[in-house]
């Protein structure tokens, strides 16, 4: 039976290898996305809505899916205010999770990061993790939790502190644990793909078992 796939953020480094994951995959008949700016790629298994995502629950009525994934993320660099920063890394992955819940989605995978902990003392990572508590709490329906180490791969936009990260980490790589190493954007779309077709045996996948759903 065909299906039907949401994809938020795919203009972004996951989002984008996800998209094409699924434009791939004859499963899919239709995926819809809502992004704030336009993918520039035409396909007809394509819908696409310009919206802004801060209002994303003004849009019950066309947030129907089978799967959604929601690969939406920023940075302290590029939201350095603390509130502008949980509206985009919380609030739009819990919109998306109450949407979910209400359309009776059959599965919700959600990248977020290897260090969330919702008892943190750092700010970004406690953002995280109570993101994490609370999508599973909104969606009564399968959610998965992908949580990646540094992401590799190259970014449309400069990002300073990113940019050393990567290189320390693509020294370092081959020795250092599996759970830390630095994973491409790649691998967390192609594990995702394989969760939504098959399930897991847990909501939270971290980096090491990303990268073996990949293979």
């Amino acid at each position: 039976m065909s299906k039907t796939a949401i994809v938020l953020g795919a203009t972004g480094l996951v989002g984008h290898h996800l998209l094409e994951e699924i434009l791939q995959d004859e499963s899919y008949e239709k995926v819809t996305l809502f992004s704030r700016s336009p993918i520039k790629k035409t396909h007809p298994k394509i819908e696409e809505h310009l919206i802004d995502l801060f209002n994303l629950e003004n849009y019950c009525n066309e947030f129907k899916a089978n799967d959604v994934f929601c690969c939406i993320g920023t940075t302290k660099s590029k939201s350095p205010d603390k509130k502008m920063y949980k509206k985009v890394d919380y609030g739009i992955p819990i919109d998306a999770a109450k949407l979910s819940g209400l359309n009776n989605i059959e599965k919700l995978l959600v990248v977020s990061a290897m260090g969330a902990n919702r008892k943190s003392k750092v700010f970004y990572n406690r953002v995280k993790g109570q993101m994490e508590r609370d999508v599973q709490f909104y969606n009564s329906n399968e959610t998965y939790i992908f949580k990646p180490s540094l992401i590799g791969g190259k970014r449309n936009e400069s990002r300073v502190g990113e940019t050393i990260a990567k290189a320390f980490f693509s020294v370092l790589n081959p020795i250092l644990p599996k759970k830390i190493r630095s994973i491409h954007p790649q691998d967390i779309a192609k594990a995702m793909m394989h969760v939504a077709k098959t399930g897991y045996n847990s909501s939270k996948i971290p980096s090491d078992e990303i990268r073996m759903l990949a293979k």
